[in-house]
């Protein structure tokens, strides 16, 4: 019998519960005791944060990681967002993928103006001194290497504060940062 897991990756920690390299990281195990092969289906880089779904069912991550499932982002970016900006980001950007110039597939794109409470707090990234930041929601497909960061760099909004919150039908809800919920099967 597999077993599936809802967790709101909280910053700081990397999506994997083994790191052999000699510096500490923060790993998944130190956030709830999951059974033995229970494994990260996709990633979250050590500084983005939210839904994270693991599974003991390899056929599972591998529906769930497939082209056809949206993955839904909040960004914090630096700066006021431009309509312009949005319009580029849904047609596809340029970005750089193993060392190659590729171009992001279409994509939904928004200005958000109300966060969703799921999102938490979350650090304090910078004073407002340091100027406006604003949020978006970005939807997509596919998921290339700090892909969501390299398409708000290209149209020159960096991000600050990425959250993912939605993977196809499952949604981050009310879970806080570092929370676990066992579900009984994937509805993507």
């Amino acid at each position: 019998m597999h077993r599936h897991f809802l967790l709101h990756k909280p910053n700081g920690y990397l999506s994997q519960f083994i790191y052999e390299k000699k510096r500490h990281k923060k790993l998944l195990g130190e956030l709830f005791d999951f059974p033995e092969n229970t494994m990260a289906i996709g990633r979250l880089d050590e500084d983005s944060e939210g839904l994270l779904l693991l599974t003991t069912d390899g056929m599972m991550s591998e529906i769930v990681r497939s082209k056809t499932v949206e993955k839904e982002y909040l960004a914090q970016v630096d700066g006021i967002i431009t309509d312009e900006a949005i319009e580029q980001l849904k047609n596809g950007v340029e970005i750089g993928f193993k060392g190659i110039r590729y171009t992001t597939k279409k994509c939904e794109a928004k200005i958000i103006t109300q966060l969703p409470n799921c999102i938490g707090e979350g650090r304090r990234i910078r004073d407002e001194r340091h100027g406006p930041t604003s949020w978006i929601s970005i939807t997509l497909t596919e998921g290339k290497f700090r892909q969501v960061r390299k398409m708000t760099a290209a149209v020159g909004f960096p991000t600050l504060r990425l959250v993912r919150i939605r993977v196809g039908n499952l949604h981050l809800q009310n879970l806080k940062a570092g929370e676990v919920l066992e579900i009984d099967q994937f509805d993507v």
